[in-house]
């Protein structure tokens, strides 16, 4: 987020130039529309804004069980170091202060990307749903439900291949036990329960007539 059109240009430029896919914004209200619909990896975020003082979004962020652990670097033209400590105690991972080179830039951002995703090797998250791999814990929207093991198998199998489709055959093959010869009607039931306990978020979770299932990212 930055309200200077010509410092936001040359960002975004500067990032698109290093591969990464960019999306830029004014102010908080386009900001936050656009994370209703999708989150991103980073945010870059300017604390003088139009709308909304920069900390008091970071501070949104942070609160929200969805986007608490959302990478944010602070960019500002604030220099002194009570600003600097009072975003970082805050929560933000790193503070850029203005001016500032565009390759110093994109090397902060390479490396709280690199952090982060440490982080993120411990847990998958997609719309709404969290899986924490090392405690085998499930939340939806932040609260936890509790699934059974072969559902775990089942909901982990689909999020982590979206939009790849599996037959309830392969399903079987990597769900349950080595030799188990089973009916594939087990499958679905198991997929009907697991859609069940996710509530609104089991739509994602698409039957392929006459093949399987998959699963469907966003809306």
């Amino acid at each position: 987020m930055e309200d200077d059109e010509s410092i936001r240009e040359i960002e975004m430029y500067t990032l698109e130039s290093m591969n990464f896919k960019v999306r830029g914004f004014e102010d908080g209200t386009t900001f936050f529309k656009a994370l209703s619909e999708k989150h991103p990896d980073l945010v870059i975020l300017d604390l003088m804004l139009p709308d909304e003082d920069g900390s008091d979004i970071l501070k949104k962020l942070r609160s929200n069980s969805s986007t608490e652990e959302l990478p944010v670097i602070i960019a500002s033209a604030k220099t002194a170091e009570y600003d600097k400590v009072k975003n970082l105690d805050s929560g933000a991972d790193d503070y850029l202060t203005k001016p500032f080179g565009m390759m110093e830039m994109v090397s902060r951002v390479k490396a709280v990307l690199r952090r982060t995703n440490h982080k993120k090797e411990d847990k998958i998250e997609k719309d709404g749903i969290k899986i924490l791999l090392k405690r085998h814990e499930v939340y939806v929207n932040g609260q936890e439900i509790e699934l059974t093991l072969k559902e775990y198998g089942l909901l982990k199998l689909l999020i982590t291949h979206p939009g790849t489709v599996f037959s309830r055959e392969e399903i079987m093959d990597q769900i349950w036990e080595t030799g188990f010869y089973g009916e594939t009607r087990t499958v679905d039931v198991h997929v009907r329960t697991l859609r069940q306990k996710l509530g609104e978020a089991g739509s994602h979770i698409e039957t392929v007539r006459g093949v399987g299932y998959r699963y469907h990212e966003g809306n």
